[in-house]
This record gives C-alpha cells, structure tokens and sequence, in this order.
C-alpha cells in the first residue's frame, strides 16, 4: 500500500515551503520561488503553497503565473478573500483593471474589516499582494 506523503514538519513538502517562506519574509522572492514550486509539485492542493507562489511570482513581476496561482486557490476556495484580492492585484498589474475592481469588490464583501480591500477599491493601484501580509 502506497502512504501519501504528509504535510507537517517532518515532511520534504513542509520543509521547502518553510523555507520559501523564509526567503519570502526575507524580500528574495527568487529563492522563494525555486523552493516553493518544488513543495507545490509534491503537494499540488496545498493553497498555502499557492499563496506564497503566487506572491513570490508577483514580486517577481511574474504576474501572468501569480494570477494563474490565485486563480487556482479562488476556484477551489472561492471565499478565500485574500486570494481574491491577490488576483485583483495580478489582473490591474495585467491592464485589466476593471476585472480587478471586481475581485476587490468580492474580498471586500468577504472580509469587509479589512481596510487593505476597500483603499485598493479606491485606487487600484500596482502594490505587490505580499505588502498586505
């Protein structure tokens, strides 16, 4: 009998996202990125791992990938307010601002004590997704 491999401390998975996350923290996205992707081909349905992806790539201005990584999280967790407003982000980085406007709109609805959401509601600006963590 095949064991699937767990997510938690001891696990290979855990240990590259721990470490993406470190150099994430750390403003190396690059570095981030390389580790991440790795934990996320072990552990495809992890939206933690997607989420920092998707910032890591953002940062990287990587924004076609971010998006594709936030839109993954949204169709399998469409209340994840925070992926909403990532991919708004992604999607007004693209010229797509309209489209973005909506996302905020939707993290705003889902997480209306978030100021973060409705100031991007405002402005839409081009802030990276990882400046609101």
């Amino acid at each position: 009998m095949r064991r699937e491999p767990g997510f938690d401390e001891h696990s290979e998975a855990y240990a590259l996202f721990r470490r993406g996350m470190a150099f994430l923290d750390a403003r190396h996205p690059g570095q981030a990125a390389q580790l991440l992707e790795r934990a996320l081909a072990l552990e495809p349905d992890r939206m933690s791992i997607r989420e920092a992806l998707g910032r890591a790539l953002f940062a990287l201005g990587e924004t076609s990938r971010a998006a594709a990584q936030f839109e993954a999280i949204v169709a399998a967790v469409p209340d994840n307010d925070y992926a909403q407003y990532a991919l708004g982000r992604c999607l007004v980085k693209m010229g797509r601002a309209a489209e973005g406007r909506g996302r905020f709109r939707l993290a705003a609805a889902l997480a209306p004590r978030r100021r973060l959401y409705g100031e991007a509601l405002g402005g839409a600006s081009d802030a990276s997704p990882s400046d609101a963590v």
